[in-house]
Parts: C-alpha cells; structure tokens; sequence
C-alpha cells in the first residue's frame, strides 16, 4: 500500500466586480489553476458570499455602483478581513499608493493579462502563508518594546495586551525589520524582504507600507520605532529578542 497523500483544501477567492463577463473570466482562468472561486457584483453579494464561506483573497474592482472599491478595501481591512488585490482602469499612481494606503495587499490597472494576475495571486497567498507561521526558518516570537509579534498566529501585540490588526504586507514588513533590527535596509531590501521580489512594486508601495505600520507602533508607544534616513532607506530603532 502506498503512502497516504492529504490533500489540502483549495484556497478561496472572490472577485468583486460589477463586469459579469470579466469576473466569469477571471474566475474561469483561475479556478482552472486549482482555486475556489466565488462571484460577486457588488458589496451587498459581497458580504453575503463572506458570511457563508471562508476567503483567503479578495480581487476587487474599484469602481463600481453603490460602495466603490476603495470603501470597501478600507472596511475589510480595518476589520482584519482577507488578502485584498484592488484591479482598476485609474491606473495612476497617486490610486495605487491610495489602495495600498487603504490597506490593499497588491494592485493591477486594467488591463491586465490572466498571467500576471494569476502571478500576483500566488505571491499574495505566499506572503500569507509566511505570516501565518509556515517559514520555518523564523522564530515563533519577537519582542521589542512590550510589543510581541507572534509569527504562528500572525498577531502583534502592544504593551497594553491589545491586539494590533496588521495586513499581509505590513506583518511580511515588520517580520523583515525584526529580523534586521538597528540597521538601515533600502527600499530595495525591504521589497526583496518582505515581498520575495516577486511582485512588481514601485518604490512609494513601500512608502505607504512603513507609514502605515509607523502610525499603529507609535499609537502604542512614545519611541520613535522606525526611522526614515534620506536617501538611504529606514532603520527599526529597537531592541528585538526571541526565544
């Protein structure tokens, strides 16, 4: 008799967009990779579909009727919802950095090839992988300043005892500081860290990344934490232990 193979479960997706004939395509296209795919035209479907299942991602439109994108990117983020990719014709940068800024994981303008967002996908659910405690070569826990940062439950905690909601991008961030702590690593260092230059960021993604994982350490403690050297890159001033 042979070995006994268990076979996981296949991560979930949803696509949020009000074009039908996309979201069927893009569901389509990556269902046939081995994902679960659920559709959804706007938020009320939305939610719906998030209360009855599990989602590991969302891929989700900007604009469309009712609550936009960006309303929508924010609420899930801010209540520790799913992985976010934000797919929008505004291809500008000031909206992609205004997605990231709102808590997105990644962003693609439209149009964009089945390929490159199937590529984005793995590399979002990878990264979601690693802060859930699955790389085996980090430690289970860091501390620094009262703060821990449990890398198995991918949960940071303050001083107080509260529990700091981070997204994917932010704990692959912060795990990449506390793994280098008191040195100044570029942003091209940090890019490689925390997102296994896989994914095709420009410079300010990580900008708004640091500003906002800046904003939730200083709520939490009167040390300047992460800072910003001029044409150099950032340093995280702390001490960090782990068992």
């Amino acid at each position: 008799m042979g070995p006994v193979v268990k076979m996981l479960p296949a991560r979930q997706i949803l696509v949020v967009d009000d074009d039908t004939s996309l979201r069927e395509h893009v569901a389509g296209y990556l269902a046939d990779h081995g994902y679960g795919l659920h559709l959804a035209g706007n938020a009320g479907e939305m939610e719906a579909v998030l209360g009855a299942t599990p989602i590991d991602l969302v891929i989700l439109d900007v604009m469309m009727p009712g609550e936009d994108g960006l309303s929508i990117c924010r609420r899930l983020s801010e209540s520790g919802g799913p992985a976010i990719i934000m797919v929008s014709a505004m291809g500008e940068e000031i909206d992609r950095v205004l997605g990231l800024e709102l808590g997105a994981d990644d962003y693609l303008p439209k149009p964009c090839s089945p390929r490159e967002l199937l590529a984005r996908v793995k590399a979002v659910l990878r990264r979601q992988d690693e802060a859930r405690g699955d790389a085996p070569k980090r430690g289970k826990a860091y501390y620094f300043l009262g703060f821990t940062l449990d890398m198995v439950r991918r949960q940071l905690r303050a001083p107080s005892g509260a529990a700091i909601l981070l997204t994917a991008g932010e704990f692959s961030l912060l795990s990449a500081f506390l793994e280098h702590p008191q040195r100044i690593l570029s942003r091209d260092q940090l890019l490689d860290m925390a997102r296994g230059g896989e994914a095709d960021v420009f410079d300010r993604a990580i900008d708004v990344q640091i500003s906002r994982l800046r904003r939730k350490l200083n709520a939490c403690t009167d040390e300047e934490v992460i800072k910003t050297y001029r044409g150099a890159g950032y340093l995280f001033d702390a001490k960090v232990t782990r068992p």
